[in-house]
């Protein structure tokens, strides 16, 4: 338990809804399965031509939506307060344990003991707290990300058949099947672009991003 408070609570509050999120969002990008008919035979389902094809990143893509941007930016801010106390925790046992440090062989067993103790509670305290304030961030950054997720598909969905995709593939900076793809086929910003007309979230003044995390943007790929 150190300065590392802050930099935890939001990072892995984040990380964790983000890789929880990875596995509906790959579901969302694809088309039910009730949205491919088989074909009765090869005159039923003519090949008009080259399918195009294209890659997004469904995480970056709900959280730099202005919806995102937005939402993220207000459950930050009310995460500020507890975000502040585990901070001032922080500073608080590192100020015991210097003690501890510096005076800990010219303090009597009692006076040691009893510092040690402080330590060990301040410890235990801090952890309990950034447990539930992790768990709390992570639920209300899920929610988030698959309201915005749901919503999400439905614009991918009329952009692709508008823009004539045969498929789009999920990428995320977790991972996942794609190892190439030229930046052309990458429809991440065309889609947010699509989702904020839609949605008539004007764009924040500033990027809400969760403190000490960067959002994951488009992975880059070859030319």
């Amino acid at each position: 338990m150190n300065r590392k408070f802050q930099a935890r609570l939001f990072a892995l509050a984040f990380a964790a809804s983000a890789l929880a999120y990875g596995q509906t969002a790959a579901k969302a990008a694809a088309p039910p399965p009730t949205a491919v008919k088989p074909a009765t035979s090869a005159a039923a389902d003519p090949v008009a031509g080259p399918t195009k094809i294209g890659v997004i990143n469904i995480q970056a893509a709900i959280i730099l939506t202005n919806e995102g941007q937005r939402d993220i930016g207000v459950l930050n801010t009310k995460f500020e307060p507890k975000r502040n106390e585990l901070e001032s925790m922080s500073k608080e046992l590192e100020g015991l344990q210097k003690q501890l440090d510096t005076q800990g062989d010219k303090l009597n067993d009692e006076a040691r003991a009893n510092l040690v103790k402080q330590i060990e509670a301040k410890k235990k305290s801090g952890q309990r707290l950034q447990e539930d304030a992790t768990a709390d961030y992570e639920a209300q950054s899920n929610e988030i990300m698959q309201r915005i997720g749901n919503k999400l598909y439905a614009t991918l969905d009329k952009y692709a058949k508008a823009n004539g995709y045969g498929l789009i593939v999920n990428f995320s900076d977790q991972g996942g099947p794609v190892v190439w793809a030229s930046q052309g086929t990458n429809v991440t910003k065309a889609v947010i672009d699509a989702y904020n007309v839609e949605s008539g979230v004007p764009a924040p003044a500033k990027p809400a991003t969760p403190t000490g995390v960067k959002p994951p943007g488009p992975k880059p790929t070859a030319h």
